[in-house]
């Protein structure tokens, strides 16, 4: 096996996250799951995009942008996700162009467009999301860059983007590309709809050994097990993958790989913006500490700290200097 070039490759929706503040009121109005994440159509964008205030308007997507995350923290990383030949889908390949990921995936027609997320950030910083997939939805196994996924010691794979039939094949013949030039797979489960969907896919997928790294939040690791029990979830997910990482916002994070286990606190806030991309950004960071050689223990520090970074602020990418932050915490 050669050695690889990049420290992990993507495979995820590729989202111009638009951002707004709002208040319970518009939430419980509109009929949205405080916090969720729900698919909603062109028709339906167009709406409750006429009910957001000021907005910003970030390049996002789960996977996006936790490669984003990763290469501010100086890790060579590749993405592969599908955009529209239209306004947003330039913005979107510029912007992670400009931070030096390597993006190949060929732009399709204008329609449908590029994917949308509109996200309500309630004061609680609760952030409740509606994602019209777009362009996104339609990545074909033919656009995956072959010699990107094998050139990478990563593949990670973002569960939002199971849902939709084409974008899934494309994912099994990443793992088949991964798996074949003895590359790990990592996973993350995204949310528990995609978990209600899919699960069966997921646990098929761990019981076959395609998974070596899973991500997923406490929610949807009992979710996953069929639990309510939270150790008694991480019991039984942790036989099925070489790591195992579980973030519980407030309470930390866990990870155990092969068998041995480290536990993190939350790292402090002074107060809690947006959590859009916290997970995302946890996922990067502690990446980014396992492709530096770093305890488990080490790699989960930085996950939390990049996690706590993002929720500073409004947006799922860092505006702080992630490297010197973690320089701060563990030298």
């Amino acid at each position: 096996m050669t050695a690889a070039s990049l420290d992990v490759v993507a495979v995820g929706n590729a989202i111009v996250d638009i951002i707004a503040a709002a208040d319970d009121a518009l939430i419980d109005a509109e009929g949205l799951t405080k916090g969720g994440m729900q698919l909603v159509d062109a028709a339906r964008a167009d709406v409750l995009y006429g009910k957001m205030g000021t907005a910003h308007e970030i390049s996002g997507g789960s996977a996006a942008n936790t490669i984003a995350g990763m290469a501010a923290l100086g890790r060579k990383c590749g993405f592969i996700g599908q955009v529209a030949d239209d306004q947003f889908g330039k913005v979107f390949s510029h912007d992670i162009r400009a931070i030096g990921v390597d993006f190949t995936t060929p732009m399709r027609g204008e329609e449908p467009p590029t994917a949308q997320c509109l996200i309500f950030v309630t004061p609680d910083g609760q952030r409740t999301m509606n994602t019209f997939l777009g362009a996104s939805q339609y990545l074909p196994a033919r656009a995956l860059d072959k010699v990107m996924i094998e050139r990478a010691a990563v593949l990670y794979l973002e569960g939002y983007l199971w849902d939709p039939e084409e974008p899934r094949a494309a994912m099994r013949e990443a793992i088949a590309i991964a798996k074949n030039a003895g590359r790990k797979v990592a996973f993350t489960l995204s949310d528990n709809f995609v978990i209600s969907r899919h699960g069966d896919d997921f646990r098929a997928l761990l019981n076959a050994g395609d998974i070596d790294i899973l991500f997923a939040n406490e929610g949807e690791i009992c979710t996953l097990m069929d639990t309510e029990d939270f150790e008694a979830a991480v019991a039984a997910a942790a036989p099925l993958a070489q790591t195992l990482v579980v973030t519980r916002s407030e309470k930390g994070a866990i990870a155990i790989q092969n068998g041995v286990r480290a536990e993190v606190a939350a790292e402090p806030v002074d107060k809690v913006v947006d959590t859009t991309g916290a997970g995302d950004l946890f996922a990067a960071g502690f990446l980014a500490g396992q492709a530096e050689g770093r305890s488990l223990a080490d790699s989960l520090i930085m996950g939390s700290v990049c996690a706590a970074e993002i929720i500073s602020h409004y947006g799922p990418r860092p505006e702080a200097d992630l490297k010197a932050l973690v320089a701060a915490r563990l030298g």
